[in-house]
């Protein structure tokens, strides 16, 4: 496509769930459903979606820390080939605005780097603190980021062999005032259910895994407004790490495994309560990235409608985000399938054209 052509889209414009259009044109890097003058290049033909959205996933770090440029580019290809256009960083020691000037990569919203309890978290991946400093740390953080701080709420406390809560309820309390007055969010790592209560009493905004949601503090999400990011496709390697750490920590074992023989049932009985389900992967720490349709077909399996698992990495998401998807002047973030992605969600993991920021780069 020449500099000045504009390029046309036709098939079915899935702007939204309901909103179904027949053809779109990118000019100058937008969309637009009015016809430009002057030459146009196409038609591409098929089924549109906006830009996929990866709630949860890490650019710029592998499972012992920060990486390079390099392969930081690698993971970031990785997730737009998939057709991920769109990114939550949900923590990295990594500083990854560099990117930002990258046309023909991802667009990335950062939550700083994970903050964690001393000696309660992967070495070499957060600020290791004292509830003291908690709030200090928050503010920082959220001046980092791009509208979210990341705290790693409960982790194996090694003097009890189980997964424990990791900040006192006022410390939470005072960090999520200063975060909020620094006009961020907060999420948290929990994979147990101690937590769970605090953090929504203290206002925290997310929480990712959630799988030691129960009866109890279903009910707390909902009226709270506390959203999830379930990362189905991380909690299925809770059996191997069970395995790993059963010799020195049974109880945490025993504990993971319960925890992941529940996850669908938790997700369902979320979604069921009417709390808010995005899809993220947890890619970047062990995990590899690209893994977006898998996640959404988790979300499905655990019971969610296949409308909403796919909006809850589309529609619903980019809004959650604050970004925009389909609509007129918005930056054309887009992906092409040849069939509808509505009708069996497998049809993700074959995107046959992507396109951001108005050029075709996949």
């Amino acid at each position: 496509m020449a500099d000045h052509e504009a390029l046309h889209i036709r098939g079915r414009i899935l702007a939204g769930p309901e909103d179904i259009r027949d053809e779109l044109w990118v000019v100058g890097g937008r969309i637009t459903y009015q016809r430009p003058a002057g030459p146009v290049a196409g038609p591409i033909a098929g089924w549109v979606l906006p830009g996929l959205v990866d709630a949860h996933c890490h650019v710029g770090l592998d499972a012992h820390g920060a990486v390079d440029q390099a392969t930081t580019e690698e993971q970031a290809r990785t997730d737009r080939d998939a057709g991920t256009l769109l990114l939550r960083d949900a923590g990295s020691p990594s500083d990854t605005r560099w990117t930002d000037e990258r046309d023909d990569l991802p667009k990335i919203i950062r939550a700083g780097r994970h903050i964690a309890r001393t000696r309660r978290y992967i070495r070499d991946y957060a600020h290791e603190i004292e509830p003291g400093d908690l709030a200090a740390y928050v503010r920082r953080e959220a001046r980092r980021g791009d509208g979210w701080v990341k705290l790693v709420g409960d982790w194996i406390d090694r003097r009890t062999g189980d997964l424990a809560a990791c900040w006192p309820k006022d410390a939470l309390a005072e960090a999520m005032a200063a975060a909020h007055e620094e006009g961020a969010r907060v999420t948290a790592h929990c994979f147990a259910e101690e937590s769970l209560a605090d953090l929504v009493e203290a206002g925290i905004d997310c929480v990712e895994h959630a799988t030691g949601l129960t009866a109890d503090t279903i009910p707390l999400f909902a009226a709270h407004d506390v959203a999830i990011v379930p990362t189905l496709v991380n909690i299925a390697t809770f059996p191997r790490l069970a395995a790993g750490g059963r010799a020195k920590f049974p109880r945490w074992s025993d504990h993971m495994l319960r925890l992941y023989e529940r996850r669908y049932a938790t997700v369902r009985d979320a979604y069921d309560a009417g709390i808010a389900i995005y899809a993220g992967t947890d890619a970047g720490g062990s995990l590899p990235h690209g893994l977006i349709a898998a996640e959404v077909a988790e979300l499905a399996g655990a019971g969610l409608p296949a409308l909403d698992a796919l909006s809850a990495a589309t529609w619903r998401a980019r809004e959650w985000l604050g970004r925009e998807g389909l609509t007129e002047g918005a930056p054309a973030d887009f992906v092409v399938y040849d069939e509808d992605p509505r009708a069996d969600l497998r049809v993700l993991a074959a995107p046959r054209r992507i396109v951001l920021r108005g050029a075709a780069v996949g």
